[in-house]
């Protein structure tokens, strides 16, 4: 029998609003759902009669409202932006002092910022809880990144909570229910309050901008193991399904060691081999990418992995160009076991680049938007439900819990010992990735990240001087104080006459 009113409420019934709204049902808490098109209501209802919790369905948004305690906790599932507004505008008439709007979708962290204060001014609650996962992870426990007022938090935490993947206390390895839709017992959950306004989301955005080195990095690896080589993908399947037993343990490890043992059910070829090498994206790497240019933090190997998708994406381009443009003929016929440890060290050294790019950035959020950010504690919900989710996150877990204003992940000891003993391997593989031709940009701008970062000085000293010579922007001087700046009367430019 169903409760008079529900626990929580969630709008949009694609496949991820019904999979955390059946997430949600499972661990006890009356759910009611409201969707644009009825029918899809309605069937959703029909299909689930008998869920734990209860899924109560609503025919229109005032009917919808009204079926929940106060004070109400609505989910937002729907597109990002203006559809996103749209729903909400249709919310705030209905609502009252108090009640709790969740945006549950990929949103711009300044979108929910205005949305957060929009609310607020109307007595209202919002909070940005970025949702990582996917499809099964909705279903079955996420990662949730919930940014806004406090208050809301200590209000949504008891469901929240519930639903989040789990993950073992001590190694951080994700645990499993007994069965699909049976709940984890014990563990801790991969949620926790991120901070106010936006975030959450923008925290989600990061963590969607290291998810896109991830996956270029792996296909760099796969990339090195096909073309210098000559591994068929069923081998080289086998060779990430071993990496995957240790350091570099992770669902995308994994999952890439399923593909590339997968046959086309059609042609029964290597199913990666019939894919084609173009590759869309949502905007969440862009966005990461923008956001480090804008605040002026050092990504590059975020950026060129969005940059990687951009340049497959001109496949016709490319097919023609390689008519044209001509590489080296140099091939590699050294140790096939040696090759495959470097490429293994290179992606690893590469990952802790990445990572650490992604931590400085938030670092620098949480100063631009007076946000107080436990990067520890971020870490520790990216351990579980997360596409991103690896053994890994346990040792940034650790590193923050060692020294929690660590200014960069490479100065923590153990990353710092990890890179020292693999980057010979890894600059071996990146060397001998341009003399054969075959593109590495994450792995290369990784290791450029790294040799920045550990020069006490740069040739930017030449750059300050080229911009004070052609636009007279100053200069500071290596024996005056910081923040000192000077301007020499530089000589008109030297220029060849034309003769007439």
């Amino acid at each position: 029998m169903p409760k008079a009113l529900s626990d929580i409420g969630l709008i949009g019934l694609a496949v991820m609003g019904q999979n955390l709204a059946l997430n949600i049902a499972d661990h006890g808490f009356q759910i009611s759902v409201f969707n644009r098109t009825t029918a899809t209501m309605e069937k959703f209802v029909a299909d689930n009669p008998n869920t734990p919790g209860g899924v109560v369905g609503a025919k229109t948004l005032e009917e919808f409202v009204q079926s929940l305690a106060k004070p109400r906790k609505i989910v937002i599932l729907v597109k990002a932006g203006s559809a996103t507004d749209a729903v909400i505008d249709s919310l705030i008439p209905l609502l009252e002092q108090g009640d709790i709007v969740i945006d549950g979708g990929n949103a711009l962290w300044t979108d929910t910022i205005r949305r957060e204060k929009a609310l607020k001014e109307k007595g209202l609650r919002f909070v940005g809880s970025g949702v990582s996962g996917g499809e099964e992870g909705a279903r079955f426990g996420p990662a949730l990144m919930p940014g806004g007022d406090f208050s809301s938090w200590q209000e949504l935490k008891p469901i929240w909570e519930a639903i989040a993947a789990k993950v073992d206390g001590k190694t951080g390895r994700p645990l499993l229910g007994a069965a699909p839709g049976k709940p984890v017992v014990g563990g801790v959950p991969c949620t926790t309050y991120i901070g106010e306004n936006g975030a959450g989301h923008y925290v989600k955005m990061v963590h969607n901008g290291i998810e896109y080195g991830d996956m270029q990095m792996i296909c760099e690896a796969y990339s090195l193991m096909s073309g210098l080589l000559g591994l068929k993908a069923k081998e080289m399947g086998e060779i990430f399904a071993d990496w995957n037993t240790g350091a570099l343990d992770s669902f995308l490890i994994e999952i890439t060691a399923d593909i590339l043992k997968q046959k086309d059910p059609a042609s029964k070829k290597a199913f990666v081999d019939v894919v084609l090498d173009t590759a869309g994206q949502k905007g969440t790497g862009k966005w990461t990418s923008t956001n480090a240019l804008d605040m002026g933090v050092p990504a590059p190997t975020i950026a060129e992995a969005v940059f990687a998708r951009c340049i497959s994406a001109i496949k016709d381009e490319r097919v023609a160009a390689s008519k044209i443009l001509k590489g080296p003929k140099a091939k590699y016929r050294g140790s096939k076991k040696a090759l495959v440890q470097a490429i293994h060290d290179a992606l690893y050294c590469s990952k802790i680049c990445s990572y650490a790019q992604g931590f400085q950035l938030m670092r620098q959020a949480q100063k631009e938007f007076n946000w107080k950010l436990n990067f520890g504690e971020i870490a520790q919900i990216w351990r579980g439900g997360c596409i991103i989710r690896a053994a890994f996150l346990q040792k940034i877990t650790e590193a923050y819990a060692r020294k929690p204003d660590l200014a960069n992940l490479l100065l923590d000891p153990y990353f710092n010992k990890t890179v020292k003993n693999a980057q010979e391997n890894w600059r071996k593989v990146i060397a001998l990735a341009a003399q054969c031709g075959v593109p590495v940009p994450t792995f290369s701008s990784a290791l450029a990240y790294y040799d920045s970062y550990r020069s006490a000085r740069l040739p930017a000293n030449l750059l300050q001087a080229q911009r004070d010579y052609f636009g007279a922007h100053t200069y500071e001087r290596v024996d005056q104080p910081r923040g000192k700046f000077f301007h020499v009367d530089w000589p008109e430019p030297t220029r060849p006459q034309i003769e007439a």
